[in-house]
């Protein structure tokens, strides 16, 4: 494959400071806390931990994150075919990139390479949110305007928190908010029933497992925003205005964004695991201040040095996050160290979790240094 050119090279990254974290970082860090096992260190795993309900933890920026920069990417990779009257060759890329994404979806969770009927379930995993919403952001940039991309994005997020808020039926709904009695959950629920997530068939009735609380079908609607909220972004930093302006613009509209979010938070609570409205202002706020910080410091500044690690993680973000969800090394490291478990006792767990995550690296640095960036 050819070499990229022409990058925004503080887009690769950021979203490599994203996929170190989804792939290293947690993996590592988590282990390491239950050999420390000390009061310091669970408070500090805070930050790497999502809220169980209500909130937002720096955690939770991580699927936001993926989400956002998807966005930031697409008036680069897509502008082209705008003026294209007959546009069947980006339907096709945007078409088969949602269904492979779609796939490694349910192949991350375990869902396929299950092999087992029971286990299929359709519709439950981060790259299945980032290909809904991709559609809906690509369709929208490819066919109109952008004071029409902003408008429906808001109408998007009244739509969500409008259902959430008068919507009931079935006793779910009506402004409940809470695990049990959401709206979105009623929907997930009703549609996907034996297909949703943890949801088994006991004496020929489904049952839902009480830990899974993640929504998908009304959460698309901001799914759709949060891919958005990224495309906003990209229109910023392919424009032609001064590069001082383009991270001024990001900056400022981030902290805007966060402020609304959190306000409208009051009344909408901030909850990531359905995705309300309120949750994708306060997410795509900080993606967006993040977005302005690595700009400024890597496109503006021109601060190069010591970032090709991340590089490496995040031009090959999809491979990275596939090593990371359906693949597992740890056998190599235990194979290796095995000897060493009985000297080191509750460490050897966060040390196979290091040559884990090390291994995985040296597969995207290999195919970092033979320019192979493999996307769908």
């Amino acid at each position: 494959m050819k070499p990229v050119t022409n990058r925004l090279e503080s887009l690769d990254v950021l979203r490599g400071f994203d996929l170190f974290c989804l792939v290293a970082l947690e993996g590592i860090l988590h282990p390491l806390g239950r050999a420390i096992d000390a009061s310091w260190y669970n408070d500090f795993l805070w930050g790497f931990s999502h809220v169980k309900w209500e909130g937002f933890s720096s955690w939770d920026l991580v699927m936001p994150l993926f989400m956002f920069m998807a966005g930031v990417s697409m008036p680069f990779a897509l502008s082209r075919y705008k003026a294209m009257p007959d546009k069947w060759a980006v339907y096709r890329r945007i078409i088969k990139r949602v269904v492979l994404l779609w796939i490694f979806g349910m192949m991350c969770q375990g869902n396929l390479l299950g092999l087992d009927p029971d286990r299929i379930y359709l519709y439950s995993n981060t790259l299945q949110a980032i290909a809904m919403g991709y559609l809906i952001a690509a369709m929208l940039f490819l066919h109109v305007r952008l004071s029409v991309q902003i408008g429906t994005a808001v109408a998007l997020l009244l739509a969500y928190w409008g259902a959430m808020q008068f919507i009931s039926v079935d006793g779910y709904g009506g402004g409940n908010y809470t695990p049990d009695g959401n709206l979105a959950e009623w929907i997930d629920r009703t549609v996907l029933g034996r297909f949703r997530d943890g949801a088994v068939v006991e004496n020929g009735k489904v049952v839902f497992a009480e830990y899974y609380r993640y929504t998908w079908i009304l959460s698309s609607l901001n799914f759709g925003v949060t891919v958005l909220t990224g495309l906003f972004a990209g229109h910023i930093l392919k424009s032609g205005m001064e590069q001082k302006r383009k991270w001024q613009w990001l900056l400022g509209i981030g902290a805007a964004m966060v402020a609304l979010g959190w306000l409208w938070g009051l009344q909408l609570p901030v909850i990531k695991k359905i995705w309300t409205s309120s949750m994708v202002l306060v997410s795509s706020g900080y993606c967006f201040l993040l977005m302005g910080l690595f700009y400024y410091w890597i496109d503006y500044k021109g601060h190069r040095k010591n970032i090709t690690w991340l590089k490496v993680y995040g031009m090959n973000s999809i491979v990275a996050y596939m090593l990371a969800n359906v693949i597992s090394f740890r056998c190599i490291g235990t194979s290796l160290f095995h000897g060493l478990e009985q000297y080191i006792g509750n460490y050897y767990s966060p040390l196979i979790a290091a040559s884990n995550a090390l291994i995985i690296y040296v597969i995207l640095w290999l195919l970092y240094k033979r320019n192979i960036f493999l996307k769908v």
